[in-house]
């Protein structure tokens, strides 16, 4: 697993916008900014609809007002999924990534497989990200949210 210090490895993202479908390397999404990255294990699921991301959502400006560039919602789910759950939720103010195949969440070694829910998913977490480097971690035990909700990484920034 990935962990505070460690560079983010070279593995792209997807993003569907208003241009068309893009894929993202870590250049584009780390280089010179400090980012709020995290990551659900579902689009469209319970506590990730209810309250992960609506708490980034809601306290966006709060957490860019602390020096960070970009908050990004990862998951393994595809792109229109993930701009349709963003746009369900009106995160406007929140890139929505996908990681269509998991590949970027096996390399963070933040994979779970959930086995009938959705098989190869990611692990709940949060980080922190400057210039491509974790400054902080906040990576939660199975089923619960604590440590990665927007509140507690607000409050560790």
């Amino acid at each position: 697993m990935i962990e505070q210090g460690q560079t983010i490895p070279a593995v792209n993202l997807s993003q569907l916008s208003d241009e068309g479908m893009q894929t993202l390397t870590n250049n584009e999404l780390f280089a010179d900014k400090k980012v709020v990255l995290f990551a659900v294990p579902g689009a469209f699921t319970p506590t990730c609809s209810n309250a992960h991301l609506p708490g980034y959502i809601a306290l966006a400006d709060k957490i860019k007002a602390k020096g960070i560039n970009a908050i990004y919602c990862v998951s393994v789910n595809d792109a229109f999924v993930m701009k349709a759950w963003g746009e369900s939720q009106n995160a406007e103010h929140i890139d929505m990534l996908a990681d269509g195949d998991a590949s970027f969440t096996c390399a963070l070694g933040l994979e779970k497989d959930t086995a009938g829910f959705g098989g190869l998913r990611s692990k709940r977490y949060a980080m922190v990200v400057d210039n491509g480097v974790v400054n902080q971690l906040f990576v939660e035990q199975d089923k619960e949210f604590v440590i990665s909700s927007a509140e507690a990484v607000l409050a560790k920034l």
